[in-house]
């Protein structure tokens, strides 16, 4: 230990490593995050591309949703996991604007990278980062930023609910987002006019077979499985939930019982088939005509539910038990008997219905707090898609519920941030001055990944394009709205957002900022990389 030589590599058990100075660890680090954002800036926006993914249990995920490639890429190198928490952040902040986040982040930390090679320090970019994120808030604060708002009212209207989602969603299935937009709003809709938005409220059932168009929502919970009994059809019903499953409860211990006679055999379960029998009476006899179990449905006592016909269906898992609750306006009960009047539910109509050989049972009710969205699609792959792409349209109007302001889409606010980062660059005195500037060539990686995505290759054209819409916007005194339009064939590709509906959730856009700047700042504040020897065995 003493005999060996100076320095760091004194102080480690062998097979440690370190790395030290701009040259070995920070530029390093800043090349592997470049690296991580390249890989998602493809899979950017309505025409971005999707990636294969096989993680380490051999599952195979065909998917554009940054958040879980990252996820299920399971990066090993440090600087890049502060990039995938970053992402993962966001994702349960907004759960939208992942990609922009990672995005972002490989660009500052490029421009950063530019700096540093320069001969510009550290400290310096960073003072001049938070300098220019100061701003980029200040700015996207502005009453002019925002150009559309969601209000209280505009819950309640599928209109409005719509328009809100349609960008988010258009991001993930680009070509589907009106039919995915109006089942989304249809959904929420129904919530809303009930009782107050919450996420939980809004389920998602897949059924493999049919298309899309196929799809439709229900006022109420779709349970995928078939009921246990020869009933398969209630109206106006009265509904009793059990959690613990609808059988009498016997003890672990074993006992041996002696039979002398043929009387004795036949009496030996006649009390059980009894108190079973008077059990289920006094639940027809209470008009209950619907019993739910959380756990096993025990033979005799299926026989006499069916005898007093009396639908019968068994729910696996207990947060499902918790949202037929929630629907039915039931409570579950854990003992065995008849339930109290004000723990009964009610159910307009119960019903089992097949979905393309598949048997699924639905429970609907006027003044449900759950609504369901029933996705029909060809492949289980092709329904999670639209599945994560619901998700993240869910998000929008969580955030949007809480804060309603939108910007507009489209890149047309990067641009205008960008442009409102160089007027302000150029009065930062020192070497601040430098990084604030470069800050705002960092947003201009939106606009371009935007357009080569949608392949159209005039990229400078696109940004000279914008730029100078957008100045006319100003000389006009009218909100900066002018952005990229993924439809159109001309070299520049410039609309309206405001005008044809591509509108970003301001707060949303706000987090994702944030979040990629603090993994930037982060990375730029390691200088030192010390590595202990990695442990054996199996993973």
């Amino acid at each position: 230990m003493f005999g060996n030589a100076g320095g760091i590599t004194s102080l480690l058990k062998d097979g440690g490593k370190h790395f030290a100075g701009v040259d070995e660890a920070l530029l390093k680090n800043i090349e592997a995050c470049k690296e991580l954002s390249k890989i998602v800036q493809s899979s950017f926006g309505p025409n971005g591309t999707n990636k294969l993914v096989v993680n380490h249990l051999g599952k195979h995920f065909v998917t554009s949703d940054t958040a879980t490639m990252l996820k299920e890429m399971e990066v090993a190198h440090p600087c890049g996991k502060l990039l995938v928490q970053a992402s993962s952040a966001q994702e349960f902040e907004c759960g939208d604007a992942t990609n922009f986040c990672v995005m972002l982040a490989g660009s500052l930390l490029h421009e950063a990278e530019c700096l540093l090679k320069e001969g510009l320090h550290a400290a310096d970019v960073l003072k001049g980062y938070e300098l220019a994120l100061k701003k980029v808030l200040e700015v996207l604060d502005d009453t002019k930023t925002t150009c559309w708002t969601l209000t209280s009212e505009g819950l309640k209207n599928e209109g409005d609910v719509g328009r809100a989602v349609k960008t988010a969603i258009s991001a993930k299935q680009y070509g589907l987002e009106t039919e995915l937009s109006e089942l989304l709003a249809k959904a929420v809709v129904q919530v809303t006019r009930v009782s107050k938005f919450e996420m939980d409220n809004i389920r998602t059932a897949k059924i493999p077979g049919g298309s899309l168009s196929k799809s439709f929502v229900v006022d109420g919970m779709v349970v995928p499985r078939d009921t246990l009994g020869v009933e398969k059809k209630k109206t106006q019903a009265k509904v009793v939930v059990y959690g613990s499953g609808f059988e009498f409860q016997q003890t672990e211990a074993k006992g041996t019982v002696l039979l002398e006679s043929a009387e004795q055999l036949l009496n030996y379960s006649k009390g059980e088939e009894s108190n079973m029998e008077a059990w289920v009476r006094s639940l027809a006899d209470a008009g209950i005509s619907v019993v739910i179990s959380g756990g096993a449905v025990s033979e005799i006592a299926m026989h006499f539910l069916d005898k007093y016909k009396i639908l019968v269906c068994k729910i696996g898992s207990k947060f499902e038990l918790r949202r037929i609750c929630k629907t039915l306006k039931a409570v579950s009960i854990i003992r065995a008997g008849p339930p109290l009047p004000e723990e009964v539910g009610f159910c307009d109509s119960v019903a089992v219905e097949e979905l393309a050989s598949q048997k699924v049972t639905i429970f609907k009710t006027a003044e449900s707090k759950i609504s369901t969205i029933v996705l029909r699609g060809a492949t289980a792959n092709t329904l999670d898609e639209w599945e994560r792409a619901l998700n993240d349209g869910v998000h929008v109007i969580r955030c949007a519920a809480k804060d309603g302001r939108f910007c507009p889409g489209g890149a047309a606010t990067e641009t205008m941030l960008a442009r409102e980062l160089q007027t302000f660059g150029a009065t930062v005195p020192g070497l601040d001055q430098y990084a604030v500037l470069k800050f705002a060539e960092s947003l201009e990686c939106v606009p371009k990944i935007l357009a080569d995505n949608c392949g159209k290759k005039g990229r400078v054209e696109t940004i000279t394009g914008l730029y100078k819409e957008q100045e006319t916007q100003f000389q006009k005194s009218t909100r900066k709205t002018i952005g990229i339009n993924v439809d159109l064939e001309d070299e520049q590709c410039l609309q309206d957002s405001l005008e044809q509906g591509v509108l970003d959730h301001l707060d949303s856009k706000k987090w994702a900022i944030k979040h990629a700047l603090e993994a930037v700042l982060t990375v730029l504040r390691v200088d030192h990389i010390i590595m202990a020897k990695q442990a054996g065995g199996g993973k």
